[in-house]
């Protein structure tokens, strides 16, 4: 979600990398990798006895069924078909090389260098990355006939691999036509080269991640390596193109001949220049049956567009850990959440909170027409069916703030303001329906002026209170919120200019403690908490985000125990164009992990 049709554009994208995932951009005193030690380098001078030229040039295409397709008797060759051109290459983009066994198969596969600050990561299709279990190198620039001390960058021995545990090929294969072929994308972390160069100082720079702005692109360049058997050469070749949407799956299509085997994990780049040290990448050449058609022709090929998923991945490879095994389930296109980024456009209010009694967190949702829904949580980090508590109707269409919070017993409650000041509580919503509604302010009230509301454990001993914040700037908290009214409110802060740049705010338990945990989104962009936020004043204040362009771009924030059973810890954010996204175990100082509960586009 770091790039989308409404202003999040791929100018920010290298800063928000950084930000999210601690991708490397250029920053003022940053600090500098440490350097490779004595036996950097010890890997590629083992590999590089085994990798003769000979080998490499030996070496077939795991993705050997792309071929070009038979003429149809009496028909032409489609001759305005664009073709992809042969070069020398880009020292961002080479070719994986692997053998099954000292005496084994060898095979090839395309991959290309990604900025980041471990400087040795490799972007390729997960269905290659599947069969790296032997011997495997990377060469940046791969020239044919050459040997390993003769390639232009050297060779990068494979450390290890990184896929989603969710990327689950068909019986027999390591590619698939399911959902999960959305998921078709792997990154390798590897060692120095033989002259003890890391693979980003060795060729000079690397690709961006990026996420697409859109699947309809102008002009996407896909750098690949075909199989020798089309390609005598051993040559990169390259095509630029516009793309299209994959129907039914997240990935991007292209029509471009000259494709063959070989090709699986080319990057499709949106600013290609040759041997140019830098650039975006959006997605990866694999995804459906391995990143081509039913009929494998050489012309058509697919890509996964990145998402959240190919972030988080690469957030792991960066870091060197282990994807976790509890992901939620990939559900492709369908979400977590029911109907596409068109509907969820309309999502005016949400509320998390425990709607159904099974201790999992629920959304509850008002939408602009003035209908609301319960999605019930699974605990999983998804949700079971939509109930429908309300039609569309007008009165609800003047819902200007919702929140929920335990009121009233176990269950959680709703708190809803009115535009005309009224404030009214159901203290116990549930799949049966909103209940009973209790009025907490009267119509006209100085409550038409609560412009955001949260509830959390501000009360007294870790009750539930109540975080006003007014049109003023002024924040009053609520600590005693029941059936039986709002209580006293205490001033924390008097009327200032600095709060009334407070975009959405929300409570939770970021820190662990238990305690009333606020989150702010300023109108900036910039993300505050304020830990342990109780009568005595706000907590502490840490900065999660400085301003940007892509928070200014959340429109509805709530919190709730969705996923691993920890109570608050997990933030919902509804974006601008629809997209809606779980943010599971966020903390006082940074975001969890993302997880798309609602694709863009969709």
């Amino acid at each position: 979600m770091l790039t989308d049709g409404n202003g999040r554009r791929h100018t920010t994208v290298a800063l928000l990398c950084a930000v999210l995932f601690g991708l490397a951009v250029p920053a003022a005193g940053a600090a500098e990798p440490a350097p490779p030690g004595p036996s950097a380098g010890q890997e590629a001078r083992q590999a590089a006895r085994f990798w003769t030229a000979q080998r490499m040039a030996d070496a077939r295409p795991l993705d050997a069924a792309r071929q070009a397709p038979k003429p149809a008797p009496g028909r032409p060759a489609a001759a305005r078909r664009p073709q992809a051109t042969a070069f020398k290459g880009t020292r961002l983009v080479g070719t994986f090389f692997g053998a099954d066994g000292p005496r084994g198969t060898t095979w090839h596969c395309t991959g290309s260098v990604i900025d980041t600050r471990a400087r040795n990561i490799v972007l390729t299709a997960a269905h290659c990355a599947l069969n790296m279990k032997g011997d495997y190198i990377f060469v940046p620039r791969f020239v044919k006939g050459a040997a390993p001390d003769r390639q232009p960058y050297g060779i990068f021995h494979i450390q290890r691999i990184f896929i989603d545990p969710r990327y689950v090929p068909d019986r027999g294969s390591t590619t698939t036509k399911k959902a999960a072929s959305d998921l078709d994308t792997a990154f390798a972390r590897v060692s120095a080269n033989q002259r003890g160069k890391s693979l980003q100082d060795a060729v000079g720079g690397g690709l961006t991640f990026t996420r697409p702005a859109g699947y309809t692109l102008r002009n996407v360049t896909v750098v690949g390596y075909p199989s020798h058997r089309h390609n005598s050469a051993g040559r990169a070749v390259k095509c630029t193109v516009p793309t299209t949407r994959l129907r039914g799956y997240r990935q991007l299509s292209m029509t471009c001949g000259g494709y063959y085997g070989g090709v699986s994990g080319s990057p499709w780049i949106t600013d290609y220049k040759d041997d140019a040290r830098g650039g975006h990448v959006i997605g990866n050449l694999g995804g459906y049956n391995g990143g081509g058609n039913d009929a494998n022709v050489d012309y058509i090929s697919y890509a996964t567009a990145f998402g959240a998923d190919a972030a988080n991945l690469l957030a792991h490879a960066v870091a060197d850990r282990t994807p976790p095994a509890d992901l939620p389930p990939y559900r492709g296109l369908k979400g977590a959440l029911p109907g596409g980024a068109g509907r969820w456009r309309k999502a005016a209010l949400m509320a998390g909170g425990d709607y159904t009694g099974d201790r999992h967190g629920d959304l509850l949702v008002v939408w602009s027409d003035g209908g609301v829904t319960l999605h019930p949580g699974d605990g999983k980090g998804g949700f079971r069916a939509e109930q429908r508590l309300r039609q569309a109707n007008s009165t609800w269409t003047h819902a200007r703030a919702v929140t929920g919070g335990t009121f009233a017993g176990d269950r959680a409650g709703l708190l809803v303001r009115w535009s005309d000041g009224e404030v009214t509580l159901y203290p116990q919503p549930g799949p049966s329906g909103l209940g009973r509604e209790i009025r907490m302010a009267a119509p006209g009230s100085a409550w038409k002026k609560a412009v955001q509301f949260t509830a959390g454990a501000f009360g007294d001993g870790g009750g539930t209170g109540l975080l006003v914040r007014w049109a003023d700037g002024a924040l009053t908290l609520y600590p005693q919120v029941g059936t039986g009214g709002l209580g006293p409110g205490q001033r924390l802060l008097a009327a200032n200019g600095t709060w009334t740049k407070a975009a959405q705010l929300t409570g939770g338990d970021f820190g662990g403690t238990a305690a009333g945990d606020l989150l702010v989104r300023w109108a900036d962009g910039a993300l505050d908490t304020y830990a342990g936020t109780s009568s005595a004043g706000l907590g502490p204040r840490t900065r999660m985000r400085g301003p940007n362009g892509r928070w200014q771009q959340a429109r509805v924030l709530t919190a709730g125990d969705f996923l691993h059973g920890r109570a608050g810890d997990d933030l919902i954010v509804r974006w601008s164009d629809g997209e809606t996204t779980l943010y599971a175990d966020t903390g006082a100082q940074a975001l969890g992990t993302e997880h798309p509960l609602v694709h863009p586009g969709t």
